[in-house]
């Protein structure tokens, strides 16, 4: 068995080549889906591989995996590499603590709850918040959803659903609000998706027309999730005339903030999420906007007792020492849980909260670069808007998804599309704050030499239809 020094040394020389690989080739040569088991031995055996091979076969698996640091990279919501937030996702393996007690995890549970803290005080919570880390986005949605159904059905917690519960999300929400429908039991028939104005925020009168019509049909409104930060557009749902709508019918509102909702650390666009201090739960990842690895999800509760209530549960062979406050297991989805809070907590405590002000501040500045090009170029078309680190746009009368998976499969460079109304488009995001002007612009002139030496392989004739 290797020791953990010569372990490290292989790793250092990894991530040696790794790095070097990135710089070379900003994109991994792909491997065909159906000949990846021929071009790379994944085989698990009874015999164990000596030193140099498993080496080598760790450094194939290292080339071809999708680079998602580099500035080509723009596929996504998370990108790049924060130096500092690597450093303490390190430390974290290390140390290996979960984070259910105190007893095992000492001051880490300090440093969450200092995460946790001062993200209610940038949120406007009081005093009475709080919050946890879930595994991600999409169960910080889950845990939200959990807390307003057992406010709303508090029996349910002991002998199931008895309500006809009803929840409400924009049509442009992420897909894990139907999920989640289904998990804790309402439903996916009963949510309600709310449409959206031009611009992919949900229409608030419509909610509200929702609303009262579920009312006069005998169902009872119990949840709201708007979205800081759709995944298509970026757009904000307005929070505060939801808000308006939350309290007249008494709903609980959440925020989904997993995508943009890391706009609380800057006062410049904290003002589209207008009135989240008036939401019951709040969510953002730490892991998209700030560029900590993944995962990094935080969920803020306006109300900690709703917490409590929904997650705690007695089990006296593991909260043996310390108080509630410390034994963060009573107040989270699992038992069992990695220390997500120790790289973020590295990374804010090195560039301290101006530092993460100016790393949301300078995606935003790519997003405007990049707007601006595709505005200022007759041969764009932009779908998109400003105050979005998503830039949405189609090139001359080429098919999106055609030269998206070619600028992939010829190494070129990593942009997904996507689709709002009856549009469909490329969708470029600038959540990579380790890119500069250059880079953004370097992906326009690359995707525009690549079509221009590739004319008949996408079909491209001159000029662009008018919308």
């Amino acid at each position: 068995m290797s020791d953990i020094n010569s372990d490290l040394g292989l790793f250092n020389e990894l991530v040696e080549v790794l790095i070097k690989e990135e710089e070379q080739h900003p994109v991994a040569d792909r491997i065909d889906a159906d000949k990846l088991y021929d071009s790379i031995d994944l085989s698990l055996n009874a015999d164990g591989m000596v030193d140099d091979a498993f080496k080598n076969v760790l450094r194939e698996v290292l080339v071809a995996t999708p680079k998602t640091a580099t500035n080509l990279f723009f596929n996504q919501l998370f990108g790049g590499r924060q130096s500092k937030a690597v450093l303490g996702d390190l430390l974290a393996v290390m140390l290996n603590n979960s984070m259910y007690t105190y007893k095992v995890a000492g001051p880490q549970v300090g440093i969450e709850q200092e995460i946790i803290r001062r993200s209610c005080d940038l949120v406007g919570y009081g005093e009475q918040s709080n919050g946890t880390f879930p595994t991600g986005g999409s169960m910080s949605n889950y845990m939200a959803l959990v807390m307003a159904s057992d406010a709303k059905d508090p029996d349910c917690r002991n002998v199931g659903m008895t309500k006809p519960l009803v929840i409400y999300t924009s049509k442009e929400s992420h897909y894990s609000n139907a999920k989640n429908s289904s998990f804790a039991g309402i439903g996916r028939n009963n949510v309600r998706y709310i449409p959206a104005d031009s611009e992919g925020r949900m229409i608030p009168a419509e909610l509200e027309a929702q609303v009262v019509k579920d009312i006069n049909d005998g169902f009872i409104p119990t949840y709201v999730n708007a979205t800081a930060g759709t995944t298509v557009l970026g757009a904000f749902d307005p929070v505060d005339a939801i808000a308006d709508i939350a309290e007249k019918y008494n709903i609980w509102l959440h925020v989904d903030g997993a995508y943009a909702g890391s706009v609380i650390f800057s006062e410049k666009y904290k003002h589209l999420i207008k009135g989240v201090e008036r939401s019951d739960s709040f969510s953002y990842n730490a892991h998209k906007m700030l560029g900590t690895p993944m995962t990094c999800s935080i969920i803020l509760v306006n109300d900690k007792k709703q917490l409590h209530d929904s997650f705690s549960n007695e089990a006296d062979y593991l909260y043996q020492t310390d108080g509630d406050d410390f034994n963060l297991g009573k107040t989270s989805f699992q038992c069992g849980r990695r220390n997500d809070a120790l790289k973020f907590w590295s990374l804010w405590k090195s560039v301290g909260t101006t530092g993460l002000k100016d790393i949301v501040h300078q995606q935003f500045d790519l997003a405007d670069v990049a707007r601006d090009y595709v505005r200022n170029n007759s041969d764009y078309e932009l779908y998109s808007y400003d105050d979005s680190i998503s830039i949405c746009f189609n090139y001359k009368n080429v098919d999106p998804i055609k030269l998206c998976t070619a600028l992939y499969e010829h190494q070129i460079t990593v942009v997904g599309f996507g689709s709002f109304n009856e549009d469909t488009f490329i969708r470029l995001v600038t959540i990579n704050a380790n890119n500069s002007k250059e880079d953004i612009l370097n992906f326009f002139k690359a995707l525009e030499d690549f079509v221009e030496k590739n004319a008949s392989l996408l079909n491209v004739t001159a000029g662009i239809e008018e919308r």
